[in-house]
């Protein structure tokens, strides 16, 4: 299979690349409500304190804590930063809500919760307090070079500034929490060494479009949010629609076409592991579903009526698309710091300049 190789342009990088280096908060603290006396020589927690969220005056505290710093830095609004929701697994303490309780905080829900969506102060409040409860919905909270807030297990939560916050500090202990200096917070964002750091530009959809005229691709994977995905099945007629409604900062990924041949789809099942069922209805909607050898048969019964269908590995080492790559802003310019995953067409480039 013959994939075209898209060579971007360099600034872009280069601008995106600077962004992304950003300030190194000077004021970092871990704010909780455990005691540091409360720990042994391993510095684990002996305490009676709970991992949980009260729901009530230890959450508030933690809020209002919060809500301090940010008035401290001068900060009144946030950008969300890598949001995920909870995936086919989920880990939290308290069940998932609807929508991961996303609905009647962002204007358009789950669909308002993007890389560099900006909230209102009161917005990343409750976007916190969501995470404290472990409601299947996460993101770091950022001013760029100036204020962050993110959210841990186990009720840990990071804030950094550029500025001391002597007030917030004094307000913190007042509530009862503790804060604790730190050189950094384990959650700033760390780059994936394996992604590829590609625009959704003109240039990709010219080669896009020439992927599926060419019979090469024929599905579109939409990564809205982290572990959220969008399917699009792709013709030269849809391409400019399909570009014109994805998310802001969605990584792509490009797959071959779904196959009419459902049969053969299904006998390609393996006797075991995990893969990604990727179908078409007879209502032309796409859907998709993530399962194991225990989850087969209903998978299996979902395929089976479908109009065409598509078995993708979840293994990183055999999931590889066509083509990858992240959306830029209206700009041009790349500022979501996720990376788009390998593809065939890294390869073939790499291949291609190993025998030069």
């Amino acid at each position: 299979m013959r994939v075209d190789i898209l060579v971007s342009n360099p600034w872009h990088f280069l601008r995106a690349a600077l962004e992304d280096v950003g300030v190194q908060l000077s004021h970092v603290y871990r704010v909780t409500k455990y005691d540091p006396a409360d720990r042994d020589d391993h510095g684990h927690y002996t305490g009676a304190e709970d991992i949980t969220s009260d729901h009530g005056e230890v959450e508030a505290a933690y809020l209002q804590a919060v809500q301090a710093f940010a008035v401290d830095t001068s900060v009144d609004r946030l950008s969300v930063r890598e949001p995920e929701v909870s995936s086919y697994v989920h880990f939290g303490l308290e069940p998932p809500l609807e929508g991961f309780g996303l609905g009647t905080l962002l204007p358009g829900g789950l669909a308002g919760f993007h890389d560099g969506a900006e909230v209102p102060l009161d917005t990343g409040l409750e976007l916190v307090r969501l995470m404290l409860r472990d409601s299947g919905a996460w993101c770091r909270l950022e001013a760029e070079g100036a204020f962050a807030v993110h959210v841990g297990w186990d009720q840990y939560v990071y804030i950094g500034s550029s500025r001391p916050c002597h007030g917030a500090l004094s307000r913190t202990r007042e509530l009862g929490l503790f804060p604790e200096r730190l050189r950094a917070s384990p959650y700033d964002f760390e780059p994936d060494e394996d992604g590829v750091r590609r625009p959704g530009d003109d240039e990709f959809w010219v080669g896009l479009h020439k992927a599926v005229v060419g019979g090469r691709a024929g599905i579109l994977e939409e990564i809205y949010v982290q572990n959220a995905s969008r399917w699009h099945r792709l013709t030269s007629d849809t391409i400019d629609t399909v570009r014109a409604a994805l998310a802001p900062r969605a990584r792509l990924a490009v797959w071959p076409e779904l196959s009419s041949d459902t049969s053969a789809v299904l006998d390609a099942l393996p006797t075991e592991g995990l893969v990604e069922g990727v179908w078409q209805d007879t209502d032309g909607q796409i859907h998709s579903a993530i399962a194991d050898e225990d989850e087969f048969p209903e998978l299996a019964a979902r395929i089976t009526g479908a109009h065409a269908a598509a078995l993708l590995s979840m293994y990183p080492d055999e999931r590889v698309p066509l083509l990858s790559a992240v959306m830029p802003d209206r700009d041009g310019v790349v500022r979501a710091r996720w990376q788009a995953e390998p593809s065939l067409s890294d390869t073939a480039q790499r291949l291609r300049h190993s025998n030069e």
